[in-house]
């Protein structure tokens, strides 16, 4: 750039300090893997009576879940990628040892949003909300991509989370932990 004449600006360093997604996962105190929802590569689901594979059904709360096992309460659909909600008021529920709960999410197929509300131990997240919800849990489902719902500011312990979808049509993929 000076050749043609312009000031090419500072050459000193920069400290790129990452938040959100960007910020790296808490290797040291992560005890939750990558989990995927669809039927052929997920095994520690819990719901009662276990996967009805590629069809609707009706899925009852779950509670007292496992280290790293998940549930779906509502009417899905489990298929071999990735579950789909049918109706409204669909819930998924994982119990978890990580910093950050993210999953892979996308609106339904016709288009829209689906509104969410994260719940972390029963309650709304407060400052442990990730980047994609807001203090009580709020957010919504508007792009396929991957969604920051948990990043706890304090020390990390087995933690229940849950996760309420409002509308229909969501397509739940992976759970990610950082």
């Amino acid at each position: 750039m000076a050749e043609a004449g312009h000031s090419s600006g500072s050459h000193a360093l920069v400290s790129v300090e990452p938040t959100g997604v960007e910020a790296a996962a808490d290797w040291a105190h992560l005890k939750s893997p990558e989990t995927y929802l669809g039927y052929e590569r997920s095994d520690t689901f819990a719901s009662s009576g276990g996967a009805v594979l590629d069809k609707p059904h009706v899925y009852g709360l779950r509670a007292n879940l496992q280290l790293n096992e998940w549930a779906l309460a509502g009417d899905w659909t489990v298929g071999i990628d990735f579950a789909v909600l049918n109706g409204a008021n669909g819930r998924l529920m994982y119990h978890f040892h990580a910093r950050d709960v993210n999953l892979i999410l996308s609106p339904p197929a016709g288009g829209g949003s689906v509104r969410y509300r994260v719940l972390i131990d029963g309650g709304p997240p407060g400052g442990a909300r990730g980047s994609d919800v807001d203090d009580q849990g709020n957010g919504a489902v508007t792009e396929p991509r991957m969604y920051q719902l948990i990043r706890q500011p304090g020390p990390v312990v087995d933690r229940d989370f849950e996760i309420h979808f409002l509308e229909p049509g969501v397509a739940a993929f992976d759970f990610t932990f950082g």
